[in-house]
């Protein structure tokens, strides 16, 4: 019931949580649109004043290029001459950026057009009137300025002024009231967002409150479980070590009772060897005595093989062969109790840490196997290592059975190359040794690490032990190991190993 409770809450919390994740994720994500809306309202707004402001730039200097030309013409002086001049010089550039700015608006876009024919025109005219007044025909250019105050250009001018400034002012309002509504909205969104993720803050407050006390009480709860758990942990902790120990101890007997009967067994084995050559020598005489065969040479000794026919040549080749039978069997078990016995005295050994130099002990294995891997027309690279802190005996038996059985099962007729590499990943150290050999089929990579268990043609001696017991003294030194293979394309040995054992983790447990 609690822990449906429970779990009931954490769903809920999490659901608030994604809620108020979506919702300030949207609200954000729409007050960036708004915002960057605003701005580009606002710019519009801003654009509209700057054209017009253009366009009243333009007016004035076309006014203060008339200005000036009329005074020149009554007073002839070279002052007013300058000023128009200056005033006309900048006229087609503020002509030039008034059509550039108003691109937007196609309606602009042909009132400049026309604006600029008409400003033109004026100019010519008062461009007309001041090269006759410096022709000193001031009448005439009198003439030509009055007339051409009521020109049609100086009309022209006027009403596409009055027009452009009325288009741009239908725009400002425009542009100003959406500018107006994206702020108004950006600040809508900004609050109702702003409210919602308050209100769902308040309510994960609330639900954190009700969480935090339930803690307290599950963690009160644990503590008084904790009190008698450790002592529970303690009291099946060491009944395990000390099953661990009686089935070691088991093992060491069992091992050390099978030898008294099978040394027997090898002694009367032996007996009933000696027993077969007088059975069968009786067996020869006899055959001599019923048949008028020659009687044996002078210098016959009584530990000559007898001289058998027929079925009695069978039956001596028969019982001969049984004994070898069972001598095989004999030495194949001796091999293998010696091997249980290698394994608890093992599992008994007190593993001790202590720097190692990984490289320096691994090339000291290959020197011992130098004369092996000749013969076996086997070379042996071994790459860095990193250094590590683990027991010296135990990598030396690890890297030594993993060496000896690529040596052992390398391809006929191809040189071998067994390769050892090491490197350190996040506190561990890894070891690959990897061969071209024969390789193992990936149905039987489980099997090799099995006791007595061996995968492949068997055609090697060996008692299916090394590689269990590699990997049972790996696992002591608080590592792993695996195996990637495929027949005929070599293998590769991993083991991972902590770089600073301290010796308290499987060691402790076994």
């Amino acid at each position: 019931m609690l822990t449906a409770i429970s779990g009931r809450r954490a769903a809920l919390q999490i659901l608030l949580l994604s809620v108020g994740f979506v919702v300030l994720v949207a609200v954000s994500v729409a007050s960036v649109l708004l915002v960057n809306k605003a701005r580009e309202d606002n710019a519009w707004v801003v654009h509209t004043v700057e054209v017009e402001g253009q366009i009243s730039n333009l007016l004035f200097e076309v006014r203060r290029a008339e200005s000036a030309a009329r005074a020149f013409l009554l007073t002839s002086s070279p002052q007013y001459l300058t000023e128009y001049r200056q005033a006309a010089t900048g006229i087609p550039a503020a002509l030039d950026h008034l059509a550039k700015i108003t691109t937007d608006n196609p309606a602009q876009v042909a009132n400049a057009a026309k604006l600029r024919t008409a400003v033109e025109k004026r100019l010519s005219e008062f461009t007309l009137g001041i090269e006759r007044a410096q022709n000193n025909d001031v009448a005439t250019s009198i003439a030509v300025l009055r007339n051409a105050t009521s020109s049609d250009a100086v009309e022209a001018i006027t009403r596409i002024g009055r027009e452009m400034r009325a288009e741009e002012d239908r725009l400002f309002a425009l542009r100003r009231a959406t500018a107006d509504e994206t702020q108004v909205l950006a600040s809508s969104v900004t609050i109702a967002g702003s409210c919602m993720v308050l209100a769902l803050a308040g309510l994960s407050i609330v639900l954190v409150r009700r969480s935090s006390r339930a803690r307290d009480e599950a963690e009160a709860k644990l503590r008084d479980v904790n009190v008698t758990l450790e002592t529970t942990v303690d009291e099946r902790t060491a009944d395990l070590r000390e099953a661990n120990e009686e089935i070691q101890r088991f093992a060491y007997i069992v091992s050390h009772d099978l030898r008294s009967p099978l040394v027997n067994i090898m002694g009367f084995t032996s007996e009933l060897e000696e027993l077969r050559g007088d059975i069968f020598k009786r067996i020869a005489s006899l055959n001599r005595a019923a048949s008028p065969a020659p009687a044996m040479p002078d210098d016959a000794t009584d530990i000559a093989e007898p001289e058998l026919e027929g079925a009695d040549k069978q039956l001596s080749d028969d019982f001969m062969e049984s004994l070898s039978f069972i001598k095989s069997s004999i030495a194949k078990m001796d091999r293998l109790i010696s091997a249980i016995l290698n394994l608890t005295r093992e599992g008994r050994r007190e593993f001790k840490p202590e720097r190692i130099d990984v490289h320096e002990l691994i090339d000291g294995i290959v020197k011992t196997v130098a004369h092996q891997a000749a013969e076996a027309n086997a070379s042996i690279e071994v790459g860095a290592m990193p250094k590590i802190v683990s027991d010296r005996l135990a990598l030396e038996q690890i890297f030594s059975n993993l060496i000896d059985n690529a040596l052992k099962y390398l391809k006929d007729g191809v040189p071998g190359t067994i390769e050892i590499a090491g490197r350190s990943k996040l506190g561990f150290a890894i070891f690959e040794v990897k061969d071209n050999g024969r390789g193992i089929d990936p149905k039987d990579h489980q099997r090799i690490f099995d006791l007595f268990r061996r995968a492949g043609t068997q055609d090697k001696p060996g008692q299916g032990i090394g590689l269990a017991h590699v990997r049972a003294l790996v696992r002591r030194l608080g590592g792993t190991m695996s195996v990637a293979s495929e027949l005929h394309s070599g293998s590769t040995f991993t083991i991972t190993l902590p770089i600073n054992w301290t010796g308290k983790n499987r060691d402790k447990a076994s």
